[in-house]
Order: C-alpha cells, then structure tokens, then sequence
C-alpha cells in the first residue's frame, strides 16, 4: 500500500460517523426524517408518476383503465349484489351506496397494500444509493390517492346520473374520511414495508387482513343493520362502539354521509364529526409510533435484500 494511501485511511478513520436516517426516538428524530422526506420531493414525484405509468404500462388503453375497473366494478356490485342478491330492497339508491363504500375502501386497500411491499420492490435503489427510505411507501399513498381520485369521478358522475346529485353541505365529511385512511393505512403501511423486509410473509398475511377488512366495514351493509343485530341478541353495547369507531368503519360512514343522498339519521352513529376527529388524533399518534419502529429497522435494509 503506497504512502498517500495510507494517509488517506489514516483521515477517513479519524472522521466521526454521521446517521443517514432519522436518529433517537423523539419528536426531533421524527421531523427530521420528513424534513428529509421533503428535501426529496422531487423523487418523491417522480416515484408516485412511475408508479401510475407502471401500472398499466404496454397496455392500449393505459390510464383509461383507471376509470373502466370502477365503472365495471359499480355495475357487477349493483346487479349481482342490487338485483340478484336483493341487497338493493334493503338499501335506497344501492348503487351509489355500495360504490362510495367501495371507493374509499380501494384507497384504504390499495394504499396498505402497495406500501406494504414497497422497500422490497425497490431494493435495487435501496441498496444502491441512500434515499429516505420512507419516501418508498410515501409515493404508494400518492399513487394510490391518484387512482382514488378517478375513482370519485366516476362516483360523483354516477351520483348526477342517478338523480342523486350530493349538494349539500354533507358532501364535506369525503374530506376527513380521506384523511382518516391516509392516515391509519400510511401508517401501518410504513410499519409493515419494514417488517416485511425482514419477513416476507407480511406481504400474504395483509392481503387476508384486507379481504377480512371489506367484510369488516359497512359497505355491502348498513351500520343501522348492525346496530339491529347487537339488539336483537342483546349484545354488549361496546361491541358497536368497538366496531363504529373502527377508522375504516368511520370512514366509509363518511363517504356515505357525504355521498349517499337517501341516508336518514337512523343510518349513521350520533356525534360522527367527534368520533372522526379522535381517530384522526389517534392517527397521528399512530403514525409516529410506526415511523419511528422503522426508523429504527431500516438499518439493515440493504443486508437483508
């Protein structure tokens, strides 16, 4: 090894180590990771768009399938579910009912899911350059509000198309029902992006969670249906509390206020604006527990990929 070799080991040892990541366990490591996040914005942008393309890349159609699945989607849950089923004697303007349930559950779905395995799709930049590693589920969100947005479209033109246009003041609750997803699927979404690096079934096991969860929530259902049945056996009165504060419970409720013109007042729980607002307290709690676990698992991201 020649001299100036040696003399340049001999200064790289003498330079302290700095952390790439988010450090400590506080509020501070917290927003310095997003302050990291925010710095690479732009990747950011440009992961959420290479997403979208991805999707539907070497198709004909492209994009526009974006609005062909919920549009196939609302007419096999009406006429399957509506007419065949029968669901549609229970429950006025089904349609709209069951696709804005449906509307909010996709984002809900597609959002857990896609961040889920987001680090192990892109290990190839994980383990060549250094990025915030949270910006990986971050731009499944941005993706997955994307094809959400499509999805409202169709929702709010099927609204005006079946005489039901959604023009009062209810329309509002779409935005924390939003936020309400965002908020828990991101979060856990973070969560379970870094367990699954290290366990690879995560990935199965969120896509029964998520096939459970459909079934879970108000969709094809009502909450008043539910309420009916903790009656009728005389249930515990907690038990509905338990399943009504659910976050995803809140918020298809609110894409139901919000959009479902039929509904009456028997239809959904008292004091939802409250119960919404707590859960979104809880969801930003949430989601600095989950950053911060994987602040402190993505340290070996690149070994174990």
């Amino acid at each position: 090894m020649t001299d100036s070799a040696t003399a340049r080991f001999e200064r790289l040892s003498r330079e302290p180590l700095l952390l790439t990541g988010g450090s400590g366990t506080s509020f501070l490591g917290t927003w310095s990771s997003f302050r990291a996040v925010f710095s690479h914005r732009e990747l950011l942008a440009l992961l959420v768009r290479r997403d979208i393309k991805a999707r539907y890349k070497d198709s004909a159609l492209g994009l526009l399938w974006t609005l062909i699945n919920p549009i196939v989607q609302l007419a096999v849950y009406y006429l399957v579910m509506g007419q065949i089923l029968g669901a549609a004697r229970g429950l006025p303007d089904f349609a709209i009912y069951v696709f804005s349930g449906l509307t909010i559950y996709a984002l809900y779905s597609e959002t857990l899911s896609a961040s889920t395995g987001s680090i192990v799709a892109n290990s190839g930049l994980v383990k060549k350059v250094y990025v915030p590693r949270e910006i990986f589920p971050l731009a499944s969100v941005g993706s997955a509000l994307f094809t959400s947005g499509v999805q409202m479209i169709v929702l709010i033109v099927a609204c005006f198309a079946l005489g039901a246009p959604p023009l009062g003041w209810e329309v509002l609750y779409a935005i924390p029902s939003i936020l309400l997803v965002v908020l828990f699927a991101g979060s856990f979404g973070i969560l379970l992006s870094a367990l699954n690096v290290y366990l690879r079934d995560v990935q199965y096991l969120t896509q029964i969670v998520l096939m459970l969860s459909l079934w879970a929530a108000p969709i094809v259902y009502g909450w008043n249906m539910v309420n009916d049945v903790m009656v009728r056996y005389n249930l515990p009165a907690w038990l509905l509390e338990v399943y009504t504060n659910n976050p995803l419970t809140l918020a298809v409720l609110g894409f139901h206020r919000a959009f479902w013109t039929a509904a009456g007042p028997a239809d959904f729980p008292p004091q939802m604006a409250m119960r919404m607002a707590i859960a979104a307290l809880v969801g930003v709690l949430l989601l600095w527990v989950c950053q911060r676990v994987f602040a402190r698992l993505q340290g070996n991201f690149a070994q174990e990929l």
